[in-house]
């Protein structure tokens, strides 16, 4: 088992292993999509407020790129300025990644075109947000009542092991 996870560790610090497990991440069943919402959320308000404080558009990416903690994640973004720095406007290459769910491509959009791209991207984030807060809130209340149940059943066996030899007793005496 050490072996086993001394490799994942060694396997992990490799930029293969570390997109492969980034990736995996985003397509975990329950959890990629919070992890997908959480990563969008931090791209939309850091870039949000990188443009609000004047720094350039292809500046602020890299920023975003470097602070975004997900390897996929920073593969689309290189994307995205790649794009930039070839004339293309930030939700096209967003777009093509896939990753970025349409809604926020097309408030990118919406935000280029109408010069308030700071606003769009804080709304985005301000959205995803109340997502996460949602999903969060929903897996609590399911996991809720599965922890009071296996505390319950772990707690009525340490009570059975403690009365057991008790009873065990008593009736030996009688």
């Amino acid at each position: 088992l050490a072996g086993l996870i001394f490799g994942l560790v060694a396997y992990k610090k490799t930029d293969a292993g570390a997109y492969q497990i980034d990736a995996f991440k985003l397509q975990m069943p329950i959890f990629g999509d919070l992890i997908c919402k959480v990563a969008v959320s931090r791209f939309c308000r850091t870039l949000s407020v990188l443009i609000q404080s004047g720094v350039p558009i292809l500046d602020g990416l890299e920023i975003v790129r470097k602070t975004i903690g997900n390897r996929v994640l920073e593969k689309v973004i290189e994307g995205v300025i790649q794009g930039v720095r070839e004339g293309e406007s930030i939700a096209v290459p967003l777009s093509r990644s896939k990753v970025f769910p349409a809604m926020v491509t097309k408030m990118v959009s919406v935000g280029e075109q109408s010069g308030r791209l700071d606003k769009m991207l804080l709304k985005v984030a301000e959205f995803f947000d109340d997502q996460v807060d949602a999903a969060v809130e929903g897996l609590t209340s399911m996991v809720e009542p599965l922890i009071i149940g296996f505390l319950g059943i772990v707690i009525g066996f340490i009570v059975m092991a403690l009365f057991l030899p008790i009873v065990n007793m008593a009736q030996v005496l009688q």
